[in-house]
């Protein structure tokens, strides 16, 4: 099957947290360590930003095994900017300074790789990283892609800073915002954003990145549409432009670890450091011991990785991590880490990975065939555990009436979002029915924290595209045969499937509908990207009488829980084509899991 097409983000987001930052981490925890242990040796310095990007260019910094990957989004790389331009505080960087024979990782811009001394960057990756590729004007490669960050600076923003908002946040299709004011004037009002296209007119806002490459302002002067010296303009263009410049000599306070301090006391310091701010979460700390222990793992769990990948499951790392966790210790909690050795971890690792793949192989045979169709990457974990166990203390495969026992679940936990609250704790309960083989308690679980297995016409409701019940819709059409409404391919074989508003969102917003109702999983259809162009914004009523004069096409709307009933196409009438609908997709979906239950 196709992956099912990516559910928008949402538009709330936090402005980064650079004021408490790190300083106070680092700060905390070097000086709060467990009582007996030996203060770590540190040493104090002071860096600008370019320096330190060209200690990373020349591979004088590198990363450990332990650091995690580039996370960052263009958005904290824009906050981070924005920040240092105000001369806000930005936290320390933390680097180890050691002669030990270290395995290090690759950082996400490019080096110039040399056999020369080196510290380790324990604290600061992703400032630094988001630095250095926007002073050299470089993507970040991230999962061997090349991304770029292109962010813009408003030559006229305001004097006083302001809320802090995000293109994100605009709907692409109107020029209000989300407070109903006009779009470009509250843009205006940002000092930098993320470059989108409709910025391209606007000649006073200017790619940051070519700014740090140049020392002349004459390109960006004329582009804002200063040819004067006499033009008000050009001294606070000029003078703004040097202050974004003036980015590469910000101060950052370096402290170094000496080379007295081991690799163990480095790791300590680098999960106490992590732990507390907004930094890390517990799957990255639990990596951290873990190369710590066993070095050179990391590379071994990012072949599996993409191994994975290739099946249709790009899991993120954390899930392989507490796959391996799970099998090590039969529970769910990354805080067991610390008591593994290298040999439990390696056995636990091969038990993991055989465990992985034949969850995958399950899933696969059970109309899971990648990572979009699932609510939670967690219910592959519950599989594995619960097939690795059963096969070890039975001496045998599961028999056909508990596969059928175990896909039922499945399917229930995942269209009721069985680990959508506290998920260690939800996961480490279904763990520990698994190692007893009680599937039966299981699904109780669910049962009981849902209402019903059932499914109910009330549920799906204001559900959108990012809902285990759209997932689960997109399988039950699947297995119904349902078609691409103009090639007439299979939907679980076309290349790129698109949600489809089978009532065109234009056309709502027009009729006075909200955004929930519009998105609304039962005003969505499963159709190809080339059907969805050729309806473009018609009105249902002309569109799908165009195409139920075709032979058998009703029936291919009626694969799809679409109302066939013409009325229900009429815009007037469109909450109680949501109603029917519901109606019919709550049957379809019981239908569908019935079946599963019954093999």
């Amino acid at each position: 099957m196709p992956a099912l097409p990516d559910a928008k983000p949402s538009s709330k987001r936090k402005r980064l947290d650079l004021g408490r930052g790190s300083w106070y981490a680092t700060y905390y925890s070097l000086t709060t360590l467990k009582k007996g242990t030996i203060m770590p040796v540190v040493k104090d310095t002071t860096l600008s930003v370019s320096a330190l990007v060209e200690l990373i260019e020349r591979d004088e910094i590198r990363l450990p095994e332990m650091q995690r990957d580039y996370v960052w989004t263009d958005v904290k790389v824009r906050d981070l900017l924005d920040s240092l331009y105000r001369e806000y505080p930005s936290g320390t960087i933390l680097t180890w300074e050691t002669d030990k024979d270290v395995v290090t990782r690759e950082f996400a811009v490019a080096q110039k790789k040399k056999d020369r001394k080196f510290e380790l960057l324990l604290d600061g990756q992703q400032r630094l990283t988001s630095l250095s590729a926007i002073l050299r004007g470089e993507p970040i490669r991230v999962k061997n892609r090349a991304n770029p960050i292109y962010i813009l600076f408003n030559l006229e923003h305001p004097d006083k800073p302001e809320e802090t908002l995000e293109v994100s946040e605009f709907d692409a299709d109107t020029e209000i915002d989300a407070n109903g004011k006009d779009k470009e004037a509250t843009e205006d009002l940002m000092t930098f954003v993320v470059s989108h296209p409709r910025f391209a007119t606007r000649k006073h806002w200017i790619p940051v990145s070519e700014v740090f490459k140049t020392k002349d302002d004459a390109p960006f002067l004329k582009k804002a549409g200063v040819t004067s010296l006499d033009d008000p303009r050009f001294e606070k263009y000029k003078s703004r432009l040097q202050k974004l410049r003036d980015i590469k000599g910000y101060p950052y306070r370096i402290q170094i670890l000496g080379r007295e301090n081991s690799y163990a006391e480095v790791t300590d310091i680098f999960v106490r450091v992590n732990s507390g701010g907004v930094k890390l979460d517990k799957a990255d700390l639990a990596l951290a011991q873990i190369t710590a222990k066993w070095p050179g793992s990391l590379k071994i769990f990012q072949k599996f990785q993409e191994e994975c990948k290739t099946k249709g499951f790009d899991l993120p790392m954390a899930i392989h991590i507490r796959n391996l966790v799970a099998f090590a210790t039969n529970r769910a909690f990354f805080s067991n880490v610390g008591k593994l050795s290298r040999v439990q971890l390696q056995e636990a690792w091969k038990k993991a990975k055989q465990g992985m793949d034949d969850a995958l192989v399950f899933l696969g045979k059970n109309h899971v065939d990648n990572l979009t169709l699932l609510s939670s990457p967690l219910i592959i974990i519950s599989v594995a555990f619960f097939r690795h166990l059963y096969k070890r203390q039975k001496g045998s495969t599961l028999s056909p009436e508990m596969k059928k026992q175990l896909a039922y679940w499945t399917h229930t936990a995942n269209i009721k979002r069985r680990y959508s609250g506290s998920s260690e704790t939800v996961l480490n309960q279904d763990l520990q029915s698994a190692d007893k083989h009680d599937i039966e308690q299981m699904l109780a679980r669910v049962e009981a924290q849902a209402g019903s297995l059932k499914i109910s016409p009330a549920e799906l409701e204001g559900r959108n595209n990012r809902s285990a019940y759209y997932k689960t819709m997109f399988m039950a059409f699947s297995q119904d045969g349902a078609c691409d409404w103009k090639t007439q391919k299979l939907i679980e074989e076309v290349a790129k499937i698109e949600s489809h508003h089978i009532f065109p969102r234009t056309l709502l917003q027009q009729a006075g509908h909200s955004r929930a109702e519009i998105d609304d999983i039962c005003n969505l259809a499963f159709i190809s990207a080339e059907t969805n162009k050729w309806i473009s914004n018609r009105h249902p009523a002309d569109y799908l009488r165009e195409y139920t004069a075709n032979d058998n096409s009703e029936s291919e709307l009626e694969k799809q829980c679409i109302p066939t009933d013409r009325k229900f196409w009429e815009l007037p009438n469109y909450k109680n084509f949501l109603k029917k609908r519901r109606e019919l997709v709550a049957e379809r979906l019981n239908k569908f899991l019935e079946g599963i239950k019954e093999g």
